[in-house]
């Protein structure tokens, strides 16, 4: 699993998890990745004046802080998406995106020419910019570039 996260998302996941947290056991299940993902990117990559998937923006952190408890609230038009990650097929992660919609064709085109920096830890996203819907699928979908065992952190360096 990614980071000794196996079975965090599948029904193993949800066993352990829904005994305690029985309608936002998926919530709890995504926070533990999220966390998990946060930790080992920045210990294996962190650059200042930039932003990866688990290091945004503050105002976009706190504004997806904010719509938490909502989304654990009213969780269940969340259940398909969950439910699929629970069952991944074994795919190319940029396929994954894909059929979950979570990428559009032109972002898996976009990450098809980029490269993994000399040192192998990092993937830099072209040019500069800010985090929009864009940066942000391409920030998901650069992991690609990553080995087993050998991630690598994608970034963007924001405008100045």
């Amino acid at each position: 699993g990614w980071w000794n996260t196996r079975g965090v998302l599948s029904g193993m996941g949800r066993s352990v998890l829904s005994r305690g947290f029985s309608h936002t056991h998926h919530f709890a299940q995504a926070r533990i990745a999220c966390s998990v993902a946060t930790a080992r990117c920045q210990s294996i990559f962190n650059p200042p004046g930039c932003i990866t998937l688990w290091n945004l923006p503050a105002e976009i952190d706190d504004s997806i802080e904010q719509a938490w408890p909502d989304w654990c609230r009213k969780s269940e038009p969340w259940n398909p998406f969950f439910e699929s990650l629970a069952v991944l097929p074994s795919k190319p992660l940029v396929d994954l995106l894909l059929d979950l919609d979570l990428i559009d064709a032109a972002t898996a085109d976009a990450v098809a020419p980029l490269k993994r920096s000399a040192e192998g830890r990092s993937v830099a996203l072209p040019g500069t910019g800010k985090p929009d819907t864009p940066s942000i699928m391409l920030l998901a979908a650069a992991f690609s570039k990553g080995e087993p065992q050998k991630p690598a952190v994608p970034y963007l360096r924001l405008d100045a």
